[in-house]
């Protein structure tokens, strides 16, 4: 009887010490928050929902309030599942990528008001410029990154959190220019994306991998990929991966950001308290 209490205690505690993730048929995905927590659970649910139905297991979008905690929560482990910028995805070093858009190249765009009479970089120096946050990757880093290698300019950063910030912080004239990306510039309403014009596009790089914790089981990881994958090539599910966007998902591979990796953009991270 007390070998057997043993045993159970032995199993109860090696249960414990297994990942969670390898316990429970519910797994957490993190998205980088480009966007406020609405839009985001708008784009991601449906395609939540349709990995749920073709997989068998449930998948809950884990929403973070601005870059800073969505750094902390992967540097933490704590999603299965991350849909991360290009850079995020070189420090994480627990996390495999697993697809990306084959359709596009990301870059950072510099945008000032349409009507500005910023028409140089130069005019730029030693002025305030938004940005969403220290290591949003082509909205913050890489302009950061080329402003003042590449183009010699000085400049005071200020950070609102998302990229809708910055750009209404432009319109609003908060601020002579700011930092975003093609996709969240065309997303924004007609009436502030069209007061803006674009001052400066940054080198482009390969764009956010769709990532999944090393740990978990690589039946299941190569199931989310299989899934999303089909769902790519069927036009009703493609639009749902468009708003992401996902304009033509394919498989994602380590190699694929080592031109990142190139970039030495370290000197410009901020690494999150801990």
């Amino acid at each position: 009887m007390l070998r057997s209490k043993k045993n159970w205690l032995g199993l109860c505690l090696g249960l414990m010490l297994l990942p969670s993730s390898l316990l429970a048929d519910s797994f957490t995905v993190g998205v980088v928050p480009q966007f406020d927590i609405k839009t985001l659970y708008r784009i991601w649910n449906p395609i939540l929902d349709q990995l749920e139905q073709r997989t068998g297991h449930q998948f809950s979008l884990r929403g973070s309030p601005d870059i800073p905690a969505f750094e902390q929560s992967f540097a933490n482990r704590e999603f299965d599942f991350a849909y991360m910028n290009p850079y995020h995805y070189t420090i994480a070093g627990h996390y495999q990528p697993i697809a990306k858009d084959h359709g596009r190249k990301l870059y950072g765009l510099l945008v000032v008001k349409a009507e500005s009479e910023i028409t140089e970089l130069s005019q730029l120096q030693g002025k305030t410029l938004a940005f969403p946050a220290p290591n949003a990757l082509g909205a913050s880093l890489m302009i950061r990154a080329e402003l003042e290698r590449k183009y010699g300019i000085q400049f005071e950063p200020k950070y609102v959190n998302t990229h809708s910030s910055v750009y209404l912080n432009v319109v609003l004239g908060l601020v002579p220019a700011g930092g975003g990306v093609q996709k969240t510039f065309n997303q924004q309403k007609p009436e502030v994306r069209d007061q803006l014009r674009v001052l400066l596009q940054t080198d482009p790089v390969e764009p956010h991998p769709f990532t999944a914790r090393k740990d978990l089981d690589p039946a299941l990881v190569a199931q989310v990929q299989q899934v999303l994958l089909e769902m790519g090539q069927n036009p009703e599910h493609q639009a749902l991966l468009a708003r992401v966007p996902f304009k033509q998902i394919g498989i994602a591979v380590d190699a694929d950001y080592e031109s990142i990796r190139q970039l030495n953009l370290d000197h410009y991270y901020v690494k999150p308290e801990r």
